[in-house]
């Protein structure tokens, strides 16, 4: 049998974002990484099976290997829109067990989930019955007074007795109740030592690694104890740094470019199509801020493509002039 191109490159992976991880910024993201797995934002099965928003899994083939991400908690419902998912050709079906934010709270579905671990079995046997794509779940340790050293093994013991494979752990608990969405990403204390642990537990059982992990060489050690690593805001905010270089240093093959700048001028294609299509400059660009993050010109290319994309007629030049800058300034420094 041949292994899911996602099981492999979930060596590492890009998180799901809400707001950010959309199909342009997939399209940037693979063009630096051909092997990183990357998530759609969390999609609800009610969007899907009830609104009949099926745009929302519009991607393009480059972008393989990608993942869908479902928010749910109705078995059915789940199961009716990991079927449209397969049927759109994604890679992996992922059930959000981890999301902290109020609305979705008030859905019951994503971190709230942790306390219903029977029902998030029933969720995924469903979802996998229904379709042939494999079924994944990203979740969080523990919510609130939930002790994790107790509850997360009984989680992963009914989701893989479910038939699921491979799991997402962020290493945080999420506070459902005083803290915020932005809070839950950082003042929950981090449990790397009980991620790792779970891998001893269910060495059957997939297990990538979530939160906190900033710098791809703080990634490698990881992999030393689970099986892969997801990465976050930092691939979002440091694009080049974390998927520049993610194909040599975590696949051990060749990176596709040897600087930033060719991964911008490898968008001027994209960039065209989609505003040819009627589409808008930052819609794209919006997710390219981040490229030369920690490098000279990096505040001249933000500023120009911040200042100068709503103008009438900005486009590709915008993007080679605010390129221009970055470049004097890399020779200003030489």
């Amino acid at each position: 049998m041949t292994a899911n191109p996602a099981t492999q490159a979930a060596l590492l992976s890009v998180a799901p974002m809400m707001d950010w991880t959309d199909r342009h910024c997939r399209f940037f993201h693979r063009l630096m990484s051909r092997h990183a797995l990357l998530y759609t934002e969390m999609v609800t099965a009610p969007a899907l099976v009830r609104g009949g928003a099926t745009h929302l899994l519009d991607y393009n083939s480059e972008e393989h290997p990608v993942a869908l991400q479902l928010g749910g908690s109705d078995p059915q419902e789940l199961a009716q829109a990991a079927q449209i998912g397969a049927e759109r050709g994604y890679d992996e079906i992922n059930l959000n067990v981890g999301c902290p934010s109020d609305r979705v709270q008030s859905g019951c579905f994503g971190a709230v989930l942790m306390e219903r671990p029977a029902l998030v079995a029933e969720c995924v046997a469903a979802m996998i019955a229904a379709q042939p794509v494999e079924v994944t779940v990203k979740c969080r340790i523990g919510v609130d007074d939930q002790s994790p050293a107790q509850v997360l093994p009984d989680f992963l013991s009914r989701i893989a007795d479910a038939g699921v494979r491979r799991v997402t752990i962020h290493a945080r608990k999420a506070w459902l109740q005083g803290l915020s969405p932005k809070e839950n990403r950082d003042i929950p204390p981090l449990d790397y030592p009980l991620v790792h642990e779970m891998k001893q537990q269910f060495p059957q059982l997939h297990i990538s690694i979530n939160g906190g992990i900033a710098t791809l060489p703080a990634a490698v050690p990881h992999l030393d104890a689970v099986d892969g690593v997801m990465i976050g805001r930092a691939a979002y905010h440091q694009p080049w740094d974390i998927l520049g270089r993610a194909d040599s240093m975590i696949f051990g093959a060749a990176d596709p470019f040897e600087t930033p700048q060719q991964a911008v001028h490898a968008m001027l294609p994209y960039i065209e199509a989609h505003m040819a299509g009627g589409g808008k400059l930052h819609q794209v660009t919006r997710h390219m801020l981040g490229l030369f993050a920690g490098r000279p010109g990096a505040r001249t290319w933000r500023r120009t493509m911040s200042e100068g994309v709503s103008k009438a007629g900005a486009g590709t030049s915008l993007v080679l002039k605010a390129l221009e800058g970055v470049d004097a300034h890399i020779q200003a420094a030489q």
